[in-house]
């Protein structure tokens, strides 16, 4: 028994090891190209801009030009209330003779306009009924439309005051009715050279105290 285990033991100390299977080197998987790279975090990653419908549509609009023909109408539609305003500049005039001289250009036109009877309440009704109320026209002319005619309603308010209290001829009244003139001609005048360069250059122009009565009314 001790002679088979001592033969046995010999027999597997002489058997020589197995040989070691070597990686073949075809076999060798090959890592994708993404793998080799570092991966950024999230905030690190470069994204490209992606721009919006609703921008992209509102840059093309904001670069839409006005058509000549609504400018022109809203140009000439402020015209109205500035001859309107030309009354209330008599104490300017009269204190500053040079002062008329810049207003030379529309005297012809201002003849023409007091030529006609019932002059101011014909433009009136044909500036709101034929171009506020009118649907054919763009919102941007009926806009600068409703708008001149608001102002035009304005400036009948300080000749309602002046006949309710009869300032008279002289006094403190007196001198109030003067800087009310004076300042409500220069508002109008102001207005009517900034409404007619914006509608010029086709921008809608926004005249205090009266853009937010005249939106509400289209």
């Amino acid at each position: 028994m001790a002679t088979a285990s001592a033969s046995l033991l010999r027999l597997s100390l002489l058997r020589p090891p197995p040989p070691k299977t070597q990686p073949n080197p075809r076999r060798r998987r090959l890592l994708p190209p993404s793998s080799l790279t570092p991966s950024l975090p999230p905030s690190l990653k470069f994204e490209p801009p992606t721009r919006r419908p609703a921008a992209a549509a509102a840059t093309r609009a904001s670069y839409s030009p006005t058509p000549a023909t609504d400018r022109l109408i809203s140009a000439a539609a402020y015209t109205l209330p500035f001859f309107n305003s030309l009354q209330y500049g008599r104490f300017l005039f009269l204190k500053y003779p040079s002062l008329s001289y810049l207003f030379d250009p529309v005297l012809p036109l201002l003849s023409l306009y007091k030529s006609v009877p019932y002059a101011s309440f014909v433009a009136f009704f044909a500036l709101y009924l034929g171009v506020v109320r009118n649907p054919s026209f763009s919102h941007y002319v009926r806009f600068n439309a409703m708008q001149a005619v608001t102002l035009d309603v304005l400036l009948v308010l300080p000749l309602l005051l002046q006949r309710i209290l009869s300032p008279g001829r002289a006094g403190l009244a007196y001198r109030v009715m003067v800087w009310g003139h004076n300042a409500v001609f220069v508002f109008s005048a102001a207005c009517f050279l900034y409404s007619l360069a914006s509608s010029i250059l086709g921008r809608t122009p926004y005249l205090p105290f009266v853009a937010g009565a005249a939106g509400r009314q289209l």
